[in-house]
């Protein structure tokens, strides 16, 4: 019901005219398209992979089959860091990707995905959606020929794998940790060897002891994965992704060229997919983690001296990065300004709820 209902939506509301007219005028007048889709990530990650799907689905539904989408898994076109400059060069028309894989192209990319102590899911929505965040992640975008949206949320990740316990901070010092983003700067800082790897190359590093720990998503993908066969210490919380957004990106000239009711459909499929995203990954994750729980992986939560020395390293990178690029300080100060505002809102009324029913149900056990 909910996916017919979004159908009708889509490709009546994005004409003007009554709903009685505008089906038949659209099917004649609108253009054929066949384009691709590159993402980042494996098909084997339905969770990940699957939404860009579902996207195209959607496309070619609320169009009667005419704006058709070819996804293409990572590898299979270009390799999963290499999306964002396909779709700049428009090898592709779109990507499905993270905004942190591209750093080192920019730093203030890593603000449409995620950064250390920064938003969760449901802030960054409004963040992008009614706040300054989509005018600002686009002025950064428009440089690489890129109009981004919003295609899913992981919700807020894991804090990794590990072979070995984390302690104290010292514990940190040498450890070769795959990882994503400017929290790879934090661990750099704390003493550690952060690399950044694409999925299909993890659990081999882990496996042989090129790397010491790894940081994914959360426990239905980790589990698809395969981690807890060869590190046993699961930690929480992913203080680095709070809330993970993943990104569409559009070529900006074809874009361009797109009539008005693609255009919008785009639009509304991503937001659409957006919403669905995060809705799986609450439903899998909590089964995935009973499931891992119980073939041994043991649950760890990280020491608050090891988080208040990252949140103390998070403070002096940021103000580095905001030192050196005009750019990043304008979005860091609008993003953390948001995040200043909101949080009080989400510990008065979300985090007391959660933690009075998460407390109920201990004492009714």
């Amino acid at each position: 019901m909910q996916r017919r209902s979004f159908l009708k939506k889509a490709s009546l509301g994005a004409v003007a005219g009554t709903a009685a007219v505008a089906a038949p005028v659209f099917a004649q007048d609108a253009p054929t398209l066949n384009w691709r889709l590159a993402s980042s990530f494996p098909k084997s990650l339905d969770t990940l992979f699957g939404t860009s799907e579902l996207f195209s689905k959607y496309l070619s539904e609320a169009t009667n089959g005419k704006f058709s989408v070819r996804n293409f898994a990572a590898g299979e076109i270009v390799p999963p860091f290499q999306v964002l400059d396909a779709v700049q060069k428009n090898t592709v028309e779109m990507g499905h990707s993270s905004g942190y894989y591209y750093i080192g192209k920019n730093p203030a990319l890593a603000f449409d995905t995620a950064v250390p102590f920064g938003l969760n899911s449901r802030q960054t929505n409004a963040w992008m959606y009614e706040g300054d965040g989509m005018k600002l992640t686009r002025d950064v975008y428009k440089e690489y020929n890129i109009v981004n949206f919003p295609l899913g949320n992981t919700g807020t990740q894991m804090g990794g794998w590990y072979r070995k316990e984390i302690k104290t901070v010292e514990d940190i010092k040498g450890l070769k940790m795959r990882i994503a983003g400017l929290a790879g700067e934090i661990i750099t800082r704390l003493g550690g060897l952060p690399q950044q790897l694409p999925g299909p190359d993890i659990y081999p590093a882990l496996e042989k002891g090129t790397i010491d720990a790894v940081e994914w998503v959360g426990p239905y993908d980790d589990e698809k994965m395969g981690f807890a066969k060869v590190a046993k210490y699961y930690y929480y919380p992913g203080w680095w992704e709070g809330g993970a957004q993943v990104a569409l990106y559009v070529n900006d000239g074809e874009w361009a060229k797109l009539p008005k009711s693609y255009q919008s459909i785009i639009e509304a499929a991503s937001r659409a997919c957006n919403s669905t995203m995060q809705a799986r990954y609450d439903n899998l994750n909590a089964q995935a983690l009973r499931r891992l729980l119980s073939q041994g992986t043991l649950l760890r939560a990280f020491p608050r001296a090891v988080m208040d020395a990252c949140w103390d390293v998070s403070l002096k990178v940021f103000a580095e990065y905001s030192a050196k690029s005009p750019q990043f300080k304008a979005i860091h100060d609008n993003y953390m300004g948001y995040r200043d505002q909101v949080v009080p809102w989400f510990r008065l009324a979300e985090a007391s709820y959660d933690q009075y029913v998460g407390a109920a149900l201990s004492r009714q056990k």
